[in-house]
């Protein structure tokens, strides 16, 4: 046999040499495969498993800001605890369904008692509460023990944040709840600790909302799974604090490995020479794998910095900026502007177009932002309507303003939303910052603090922070705890009386009560500086409630035909103020006629439901209503009508020209008639000539009220002047 036909040893012993490998780097491949799939298999399900726990604490924070959208409000407070069913159902619960989709919102009273119910965008019966109220009750308690602990400052330097949530299980389903105090939004709302209201708000964890995690997250096939059905490895349970699990999160759980050991299993088993070729498809199917995973991670990144309505950063991302650019502040000693930008009665546009146009509004307002400033500046989106924005390398303060006044134009263009055409403006608070020591949060406070001056100085501006805003708002505080102190101590405020006279000048008609504050360090402070404080501090209430009862005390121990009382129209606007000043006449034993109420025209234009209710209330018990300094606003014989009165008075700027300007004669003759053509009395202040007088006479003023009648006099001079009542008189004889 010729040497062609024998195996050689070393062929055969080389062959199977090779065989032998090639089946070893087969196996080894394979085995390598399959582990490198299960390894990838389950790193993926452990990300897969944290992104739907981020997406559902996400789920719970956004559910929590858009609760505190109305629990922070000073309408929300009052409304509440006044009652207003209609306003709660617009304002609180079933908006809440219909613009955020929480399917639940009770509103309870400081005992924990339901007095607002919604369901599925429905008002129901109240006692509908009870069947929620045990899966509930653990929550409430734990937020009434952190409202009734002292107060604590969080890491930004504001108050803790007093809300607690929880996840519970409510007819089989689990949901989200969120309860929050309603606490206010300014000063100009107090209520004492323990009083608060509570807004609980429930959303239902359903597939719709798991759906949206899952959407942000690129992940397919979420769906909740209820405890009587079974659950894969791709799952999360939806535990309690209590470590109660209520149901579970599961989805189709992305198996890269697996899909790839599928699809390459094929070229495997072809064997050894297509083992090269496998092993390049197996490394490029592996690399492409990794990219897809690291795509699949820098996208969730990206949406855990960015929001979904604008694309802009969030605030996460916006903070983060700002704090690096302060630092690059230090370093260089350049300097950064910081802009806190809302769009002015967004609230409105949301209301009367819906929330489509509001979000497209709020799109459209990014974009215009985007346009106006330079590539290296930094615009954020914080929530609803309110923008941030970082200007980096500014060079003064000038420049900042260029900048502000460019984006208030760009504001004022008109938007185009929902096929309609809408004009809107917006309000700008600056802070400016230069040097090592600025702190990210002060920064964030001051431009916060001059957005607030912005808005209470007119809207449609801009307001750059300054050092006084402090010093005012401390110098506010300040009058704030003494005005408390000396109403709760009795000291340093007391009421003056001004009578007010006949035409003939000696009938005492009346006596107008004017407050007074002899401050121990300042002196006499005026009236209109700490009435003021007081309204925008939320203490009118309280201040006017003691002047009240003071002026009548005191009308009780005199002859005064009636006593004057002014009243703020924060006060007309609680809808408990003619029953509060019922009380107060039945304490002190003033009849009703002989307390008058002097108000405003603001009052009258407001034009306020339960300001019209207020007033009509107190007339029908005799209390007769006066319309102060009538002239200088702007009343119309269309507010007067719609507004019983009882009075005019004339205000002391036409009473004093009268002297030398015809144009002011006529005036006060026209007011004169007017207030006769509508049947009621007519006073004139602010009288300090004969002349004057002679003339207020003779065109039928009814009351005169100045210095030449008689200035504001101290309690006893006026009782001297009027005389004491007749039981006061007697009974000094008794005793004497």
């Amino acid at each position: 046999m010729s040497a062609s036909g024998h195996r050689s040893p070393l062929t055969y012993q080389v062959t199977l040499t090779v065989l032998a490998l090639a089946a070893f780097a087969l196996v080894m491949v394979v085995g390598f495969g399959f582990y490198a799939a299960v390894q990838t298999d389950r790193a993926s399900l452990e990300r897969q498993k944290i992104f739907f726990a981020n997406g559902l604490q996400d789920q719970i924070a956004t559910v929590e800001r858009e609760q505190e959208s109305i629990s922070v409000w000073d309408d929300s407070i009052l409304n509440a605890k006044a009652g207003n069913q209609q306003w709660m159902v617009e304002n609180i619960s079933v908006w809440m369904y219909t613009y955020y989709g929480h399917n639940r919102v009770y509103v309870l009273d400081e005992a924990n008692r339901p007095i607002h119910a919604m369901q599925e965008g429905k008002v129901m019966p109240l006692a509908v509460y009870g069947a929620d109220e045990p899966a509930l009750l653990p929550t409430i308690e734990k937020l009434r023990q952190l409202i009734a602990q002292p107060p604590q400052a969080n890491a930004s330097g504001g108050p803790t944040k007093m809300v607690a949530e929880d996840l519970v299980s409510l007819e089989g389903k689990p949901a989200i709840l969120s309860i929050a105090p309603l606490v206010p939004s300014s000063d100009r709302v107090t209520q004492a600790p323990g009083s608060e209201y509570l807004h609980v708000s429930i959303e239902f964890i359903n597939d719709t909302v798991i759906g949206k995690i899952a959407e942000k997250y690129l992940l397919d096939g979420a769906h909740l799974l209820l405890l009587s059905q079974p659950v894969s490895s791709a799952a999360i349970p939806l535990m309690n604090s209590r470590g109660v699990i209520l149901g579970y999160i599961g989805w189709d759980q992305e198996r890269p490995g697996l899909t790839l050991v599928r699809k390459a299993g094929p070229a495997l088993v072809a064997g050894v020479l297509f083992a090269a070729g496998a092993l390049i498809f197996l490394l490029r199917r592996l690399r492409r794998t990794s990219l897809a995973l690291q795509t699949s991670q820098a996208q969730a990144q990206y949406l855990a910095f960015h929001d979904t309505l604008t694309g802009l950063p969030n605030r996460a991302l916006f903070e983060d900026r700002l704090r690096r650019a302060l630092l690059a502040t230090g370093r260089d000693t350049a300097r950064i502007a910081l802009f806190y930008l809302d769009i002015d009665r967004f609230k409105h546009v949301n209301d009367t177009l819906g929330h489509p146009a509001g979000d497209e509004l709020v799109r459209q307002t990014a974009t215009r932002l985007q346009q106006t400033i330079r590539e290296i500046d930094t615009v954020a989106r914080l929530g609803g309507d309110e923008f941030a924005l970082i200007l980096v390398d500014v060079r003064d303060i000038r420049a900042a303003e260029d900048v502000s006044e460019r984006l208030l134009r760009k504001m004022q263009e008109p938007f185009r939303l929902m096929d309609d055409q809408v004009f809107v403006s917006a309000s700008i608070g600056i802070a400016l910052a230069s040097g090592p020591q600025v702190d990210a949060d002060d920064l964030l406070r001051k431009a916060d603090i001059a957005l607030y001056e912005a808005k209470k100085n007119g809207r449609g501006r801009h307001q750059i922070f300054a050092g006084d805003m402090d010093d005012l708002l401390l110098h506010k505080r300040k009058v704030e705890n003494e005005l408390r102190s000396a109403l709760s101590g009795g000291t340093g405020i007391k009421l003056a009386y001004q009578p007010i006279f006949a035409a003939d000048g000696r009938t005492i008609a009346g006596a107008e009560a004017l407050i007074r504050w002899a401050h121990e360090i300042h002196g006499a402070l005026p009236p209109q500086q700490f009435i003021a404080i007081a309204e925008e501090r939320g203490m009118i209430g309280e201040l006017g409630k003691w002047v009240l009862a003071e002026a009548c005390r005191f009308a009780v121990g005199t002859q005064l035909p009636w006593v004057a009382v002014n009243v703020s129209p924060l006060q007309l606007r609680d809808a408990g103020f003619a029953d509060e000043v019922a009380l107060i006449l039945a304490e002190t034993g003033l009849a009703p006629a002989r307390l008058q109420l002097e108000i405003t025209e603001s009052v009258l234009l407001e034009n306020n439901d339960t300001t019209r209710t207020v007033l009509a209330a107190l007339r029908q018990t005799g209390i007769r209503v006066a319309l102060d300094d009538f002239g200088t606003g702007y009343s119309s014989l269309n507010y007067l009508r719609r507004h019983a009165i009882d009075k005019l008075k004339i205000d002391r700027s036409f009473v004093r020209l009268l002297d030398n300007d015809r144009n002011s004669t006529a005036i006060v003759k026209a007011l004169v008639d007017l207030a006769i053509a509508l049947d009621v009395e007519v006073t004139a202040e602010g009288v300090e000539t004969e002349e004057q007088k002679a003339l207020l006479v003779g065109m039928g003023c009814h009351q005169l009220q100045g210095y030449l009648l008689s200035p504001p006099l101290e309690p006893a001079q006026m009782l001297a002047l009027a005389g004491p009542s007749p039981v006061e008189g007697r009974s000094a004889s008794a005793l004497g």
